[in-house]
Order: C-alpha cells, then sequence, then structure tokens
C-alpha cells in the first residue's frame, strides 16, 4: 500500500491533539528539523520534543482543527489549521492559524516541518 500523506498528517496531529508525546516522539526522525516563525528552527527530536514539552505546559488546553489537508508530493503533505488555547500561567488567550508542510522519509517519518503563522503571536 502506497504511504499516504495526508493520512499520516492526519495522525500525527491527532496525536498532538491528545498530547500523545510518546506517539508524537515516535513521529520525528533521529535528525528531524521544526521551522517556525514563533519557534524558530530546531534540529533533531530531542530539541523538538523539549519545545513541544514546554509549550503544552504554557497550553495544554489547546484545541486545533485542519481546515485543509492535502498532499503536495508522494512524502510529504500541507496542513492549513487554527489553533485555541489559553496560557496556563497567564490567562492570556491564544489564537493561530496557519499551515505547514511536513515531509516523511521513506519509513514514515516526520524530518521536516515547516510551518507558517499567518499573523505573529
Amino acid at each position: 500500500m502506497a504511504f499516504d500523506p495526508v493520512k499520516e498528517i492526519t495522525l500525527f496531529h491527532d496525536a498532538i491533539n491528545r498530547l500523545d508525546y510518546k506517539m508524537i516522539e515516535d513521529y520525528f526522525a533521529e535528525d528531524a528539523t521544526y521551522v517556525s516563525n514563533g519557534v524558530g528552527s530546531l534540529s533533531g527530536r530531542d530539541e523538538i520534543m523539549t519545545a513541544f514539552r514546554k509549550y503544552f505546559d504554557d497550553y495544554p488546553d489547546q484545541t486545533a482543527f485542519n481546515t485543509l489537508v492535502e498532499r503536495v508530493s508522494p512524502l510529504a503533505g500541507r496542513a492549513v489549521w487554527s489553533v485555541r488555547a489559553t496560557h496556563s500561567k497567564t490567562g492570556k488567550p491564544l489564537v493561530r492559524e496557519g499551515e505547514e508542510t511536513i515531509t516523511f522519509n521513506e519509513e514514515g517519518r516526520v524530518t521536516r516541518v515547516d510551518v507558517k503563522d499567518y499573523q505573529a503571536f
């Protein structure tokens, strides 16, 4: 069966919404790169997971919704999403909308995530 980046992005985002850190970590290749105008450039699964844990400590109630997930190549897809959350310490609401392109390797692990927020947060 052919690799389906749309299906894998959907499963990956579901793991994030459930805060299933084990599954999130398993998705990332050891040498993955995560680039976002919010966090900058992160290199390697360990650095990415540290940033994920810090973010979700700050925003544990995040809800995210994909409005579009599409294939852009056999091993990559693009998701358009919106996020709502509240900062755990300040109570300040967070509203984000953006898109990301996720690239996978032949084993189905995420090798690169490029996030583009539509507004600065």
